[in-house]
């Protein structure tokens, strides 16, 4: 009987398409997917943070969410007093798109409490669901009497019981005219794409997607003049200067060693070039990530900083060859780290009066 063979693939064989990070955490989610992904708190969340990064439009943002949010889920304004006018975003976190049965209930929540003065009504009224609103809804939307119309024939099966849990909320004459007198053309919903390319230029989008974080521009060259920001770390310098020259320095025009006026002026670039990294920082990841990544040079530099040394000259150059060793890679900004801001991180903790190089 013959026996039947079957060959193996080669184990060194390359595998066209896979790369490392593939092979290492799966082919990657698109942004779009994940958002029906998402739980309804990490929705709301999600949503407040493309809200709250509009601050070309506002200046208060606030979460309602919650029991007694009397249909309000994420209200903003472009001022910070209270009886301005205001917007109104309704988180729906739904496997499917948004169906005209899926918002009576916030209509009518939004017309009862306007009618009892509880607030004014909104400016705008957006919907934000990952998968917008279907077709029907999109055609109510686009007919805001039609809509209206409708909210009056869907009131008893949807509104009249859900609205309050006080008792049933009856469609009377003084409320449908309350409702006559809105304005439906408020209303509306926001595209997903939209939502993932406005999050993306947020602090939060890579925490949220992943993807990685978007390059960083080269850091500004220092400018002639030192500027006010600059005096700690810049004295601390001077300090360590006077220990290894043995001489008062009253300022940097006082340096005649050459090799020590080159080691300050690249102190200098490397302060500007963690600077920019905190710039980055504030722009593309969550508040706090940079300060994480300070707090983790200066335990790694510490012993350095602690132990003998001839002079704080010595000192100094040290501390900064140990923070360019340091492994850094719990924190996300390693992979936009530069040598240069290592060294600048330094300097940074000494401006910060955290490091001080003569003892």
């Amino acid at each position: 009987m013959a026996t039947r063979t079957h060959a193996l693939p080669s184990l060194t064989a390359p595998v066209t398409g896979l790369s490392l990070d593939v092979a290492m955490s799966g082919p990657a989610i698109p942004p779009i997917e994940r958002l029906r992904f998402m739980n309804p708190k990490d929705w709301t969340d999600f949503v407040l943070e493309w809200v709250d990064s509009l601050k070309r439009k506002y200046a208060r943002v606030e979460r309602c969410d919650g029991a007694g949010d009397m249909g309000r889920d994420i209200v903003a304004s472009e001022s910070l007093a209270q009886d301005d006018p205001w917007d109104n975003y309704q988180c729906k976190h739904y496997d499917h798109p948004l169906m005209p049965t899926d918002i009576w209930e916030e209509l009518g929540k939004l017309a009862f409490h306007t009618f009892n003065r509880e607030y004014s009504l909104p400016r705008h009224y957006v919907f934000v669901a990952p998968q917008a609103a279907g077709n029907a809804l999109s055609r109510l939307l686009r007919k805001p009497d039609k809509l209206r119309d409708e909210l009056f024939g869907a009131w008893d099966r949807y509104c009249r019981k859900n609205i309050t849990q006080t008792g049933e909320v009856v469609l009377s004459s003084k409320l449908k005219d309350h409702i006559k007198a809105m304005n439906f053309g408020i209303f509306g919903v926001v595209p997903p794409l939209t939502l993932i390319v406005e999050h993306s230029r947020t602090p939060w989008h890579v925490a949220r997607f992943g993807m990685g974080l978007p390059p960083r521009a080269d850091a500004p060259s220092p400018p002639a003049t030192i500027s006010a920001g600059e005096t700690n770390y810049v004295r601390a310098l001077l300090d360590a200067y006077e220990d290894r020259l043995g001489i008062p320095l009253g300022g940097t025009d006082d340096l005649g060693d050459a090799g020590l006026r080159s080691h300050f002026s690249r102190s200098r670039i490397e302060f500007y070039s963690a600077e920019s990294l905190r710039e980055f920082s504030r722009d593309n990841v969550p508040g706090g990530t940079f300060e994480r990544l300070l707090d983790q040079v200066y335990d790694g530099v510490m012993d350095v900083v602690q132990a003998g040394h001839k002079d704080a000259y010595e000192r100094v150059l040290s501390t900064v060859k140990q923070a360019k060793l340091l492994q850094l890679n719990e924190n996300i900004l390693v992979a936009r780290t530069r040598p240069a801001d290592r060294g600048g991180m330094c300097h940074q903790l000494a401006n910060e009066l955290k490091l001080k190089w003569r003892q």
